[in-house]
């Protein structure tokens, strides 16, 4: 097996999640099977009680681990499958130890940083390694070269690479190239100063991936290499796309990133055919046709909150050949304002996954809008449970009708605790999470979409339909098109007679991809596009 180790220096937030996932599909391309794993030095045990204004969304694999959302690019990015063992944590790290040293695990002996976390740290590489069966192994480390609470992961990795010998591992340092307006040139030094700090601990990159805005050019390339103590051809310019996140393993071939990644290696494989993802980036530049939708969210004001379901948005406008517009609306606005002012003229509506009442009769206004307008409607997790309130509250009359989560004295709790989280206290870990089996209603138009009766969907959720409310909706058209394997939770819901109108307590988002849109998601925007065509001018 071949390790790929991706650092990041001078700034967060720099894509080195995007540069290791558009690294292993060039990988993947030339014939060989790629994993990828993430190490994050917070101390919280897992993202998953997070604020996702601070963290972003919080992606949720198949085995219901709850991790960081770069994970997600791995996986929209690769074919690997992720587990638990794919995501790492500071906090998990020292958990783990500090409970092994509880029970005597370590005879008795002084527990530190060095060897204890770090051979921690270590172990689980060596963990993902046996298991995977990978020919290349991509580890990203999380943070920033520097930062006090990452040092243990870059000194194991430091110690975990001299046991491997030459052309095993790499190490692939993204850092920043800022534009200095005033002077006129892009600036080279904090570069230097986070590559001298990476050496400082006993690292040296091979290859230096530069984020910028505009080209390096000759003479910055020369500089950064002549300093930076890596060759000419290893400075990979990593510049801002101009359309999607989706341009990134393109730029990074033009640059021969995987070629030199390779050499290095001593992998010897042919070029990636990145045919098929060209087609993709031809339908997100120059689509056949256009529409605008509104997400009405509680987390807006940050992008990274929703990061997947605008992702495999712009996956069912491909899939479409369709350029998607996204309005991004304010919850509490609508509350303000009125649904009319806010989503007249919109082609769809749809309304993600969140927690705590801000902002819920907004996302209610919204649901009933694209009801009642005939407007097509997606709605996930939080956006099927508002649906149910507010069919409740308007077609059947159910007066005070809510969620036992947001008015525990509702008189109609038509969306009530799930029957196994009742006693439950601890918030991290303790939903119910991962994938599930869901049977689709035979004839509806759900089973249509996925050309199955029987699918698996990741979850996160505590709150869930009201078995008690099933007959009256069923009464008057409300259709529960997808149920739980024993048909006891609610997982679809649809109206008959709507454009669109279909929402899910399950998270479709975190399974789509570029090449392979999810269903509910490419049905949304076909929906969409027919609506709009057939909408008087």
């Amino acid at each position: 097996m071949k390790y790929i180790f991706v650092t990041g220096g001078v700034v967060s937030s720099l894509g080195k999640g995007l540069t290791a996932a558009s690294l292993g599909t060039l990988l993947e391309n030339r014939g060989l099977k790629v994993c990828l794993q993430k190490f994050d030095p917070y101390l919280n045990v897992d993202p998953g009680t997070m604020n996702p204004f601070q963290h972003g969304e919080v992606y949720v694999l198949d085995d219901g681990t709850e991790t960081d959302l770069d994970l997600g690019h791995y996986e929209r990015f690769t074919n690997v499958k992720l587990t638990k063992l794919n995501n790492l944590t500071s906090g998990r790290v020292y958990l783990n130890v500090l409970e092994r040293e509880r029970q005597g695990g370590y005879l008795g002996k002084t527990v530190q940083v060095i060897p204890h976390i770090t051979d921690e740290i270590q172990d689980r590489i060596r963990l993902l390694a046996d298991t995977s069966k990978a020919d290349v192994l991509i580890t990203e480390i999380g943070g920033t070269t520097g930062d006090i609470e990452g040092l243990p992961f870059l000194e194991a990795i430091r110690e975990f690479t001299l046991e491997l010998g030459y052309n095993n591992a790499i190490f692939i340092h993204v850092t920043y190239v800022p534009f200095i307006r005033a002077a006129g040139e892009l600036k080279t030094k904090p570069t230097q100063q986070s590559v001298a700090k990476l050496r400082e601990i006993g690292i040296t990159p091979h290859l230096l991936v530069c984020r910028c805005d505009r080209p390096l050019g000759k003479d910055v390339r020369q500089k950064i290499s002549l300093f930076c103590n890596v060759p000419y051809e290893a400075v990979i310019e990593e510049k801002d796309v101009d359309h999607s996140i989706y341009e990134v393993p393109l730029m990074l071939q033009r640059e021969r990133m995987d070629d030199l990644v390779c050499q290095l290696l001593r992998i010897e494989q042919p070029p990636a055919s990145m045919a098929y993802w060209q087609d993709i980036i031809r339908k997100l530049i120059a689509p056949q046709h256009r529409v605008r939708i509104g997400v009405v969210g509680k987390y807006i004001g940050l992008p990274d909150a929703y990061k997947s379901v605008y992702e495999a948005i712009t996956h069912a406008g491909v899939a479409n050949d369709c350029g998607v517009e996204v309005e991004r609306i304010e919850a509490e606005q609508i509350e303000r304002d009125g649904a009319e002012k806010l989503l007249k003229g919109l082609g769809g509506i749809l309304v993600p996954g969140g927690f705590g009442e801000r902002g819920i009769e907004g996302k209610i206004a919204a649901v009933r809008y694209a009801r009642e307008n005939r407007i097509p409607y997606l709605g996930l997790c939080l956006g099927m449970q508002m649906a149910s309130i507010e069919f409740a509250r308007h077609v059947l009359g159910l007066e005070g009708a809510h969620s036992t989560e947001f008015d525990k004295n509702s008189p109609h709790p038509v969306i009530a605790l799930l029957e196994e989280q009742k006693g439950i206290e601890a918030k991290g870990g303790t939903m119910r999470l991962g994938s599930q089996e869901v049977q689709l209603q035979v004839g509806s138009r759900v089973a249509r979409l996925y050309g199955a009766f029987v699918v698996r969907e990741r979850h996160r959720h505590r709150y869930e339909f009201n078995n008690a409310y099933r007959e009256r909706f069923e009464q008057v058209g409300f259709v529960f098109s997808g149920t739980s394997h024993n048909g006891e939770l609610v997982e679809l819901i649809e109206l008959k007679d709507h454009p669109y109108f279909v929402a899910c307590q399950f998270h479709p988002e975190f399974q789509s991809k570029p090449n392979a849109s999810h269903p509910l998601f490419r049905g949304f925007i076909a929906a969409v596009r027919e609506y709009l065509q057939q909408k008087p001018a």
